[in-house]
């Protein structure tokens, strides 16, 4: 059996594509390195267009949620597409909608959750739908694995790494030990703060997909929010979640908008990579 330095110098040999539906619960395997990053630079979800031919869409794919319940030793893989904006697609003119909102997807168990962010909030801000309602059924996951990785334990590695401009990939797992439940939450580091005097840094990224792990839902995507990443520690991770704030005039709430806002913090286990 390959050890953990063996995964680090050589990568997880895995499928460089798969389908959708190879992401649905399956047994956890003790094997599994969680150190086996993602190159997220070369990591999308691609509609083949089969059962939707007037639009093959190609989404870069921004971080990858992976659920463990340890009670029943099944896991669920999420894979968050990047943003984009509400389109006329392929219109002659005018592309963008007036009453625009960003868009966002999160893949997994043939379903997808399609956030929708207005100006204001609405009902329609988070949707699931089965998969064969949107692209098609089973589209492909295109995963490739970096062809090193590099584990940054120490400030003076993760301070060459971001000077040399390297491809950074951070995970942190959080647990919760009543509910038996874990993720791994992993995504390319987009700030790296060094402080050299103090030997200090600071991950700040996002959005990723953070679960909520304190219950079990009849519909697992309903745990899932939108937030973003801090740490400068190996043993915490702070998350601020995106979530509903009213705006007050004399007292009175006029509007309520989404804003990353909601804060928390959990005990975790971070671990930052090197990627080529």
């Amino acid at each position: 059996m390959k050890s953990r330095r063996d995964f680090l110098q050589t990568g997880w040999a895995v499928a460089t594509t798969l389908t959708l539906a190879a992401c649905q619960k399956k047994p956890v395997s003790r094997d599994e390195p969680n150190s086996a990053c993602l190159d997220y630079s070369r990591s999308f979800v691609c509609n083949s267009g089969q059962s939707n031919a007037s639009n093959e869409v190609r989404m870069w794919i921004e971080s990858r949620t992976i659920v463990r319940n340890h009670n029943t030793e099944t896991e669920a893989i999420y894979y968050q597409g990047a943003s984009c904006k509400s389109e006329d697609t392929f219109a002659e003119k005018n592309l963008f909608y007036k009453d625009n909102y960003d868009f966002l997807p999160v893949f997994g168990q043939d379903k997808v959750l399609i956030f929708r962010r207005h100006f204001d909030e609405r009902p329609s801000y988070r949707k699931v739908q089965l998969m064969s309602e949107t692209w098609g059924a089973d589209p492909i996951i295109r995963i490739p694995q970096p062809k090193s990785i590099k584990e940054l334990d120490t400030f003076e590695k993760i301070r060459e790494a971001t000077l040399e401009g390297i491809p950074i990939v951070t995970q942190t797992e959080i647990r919760n030990e009543q509910t038996g439940l874990s993720a791994m939450i992993e995504c390319p580091c987009k700030t790296m703060n060094i402080n050299p005097s103090t030997k200090m840094y600071q991950v700040d990224t996002g959005p990723v997909v953070l679960p909520d792990l304190s219950q079990h839902y009849d519909e697992p995507m309903d745990a899932l929010n939108l937030a973003f990443i801090a740490f400068n520690a190996p043993h915490f991770a702070d998350f601020v979640i995106e979530a509903p704030v009213p705006i007050v005039e004399n007292g009175q709430t006029v509007r309520t908008v989404l804003h990353y806002s909601e804060i928390k913090s959990f005990e975790a286990v971070n671990r930052i990579f090197a990627v080529e």
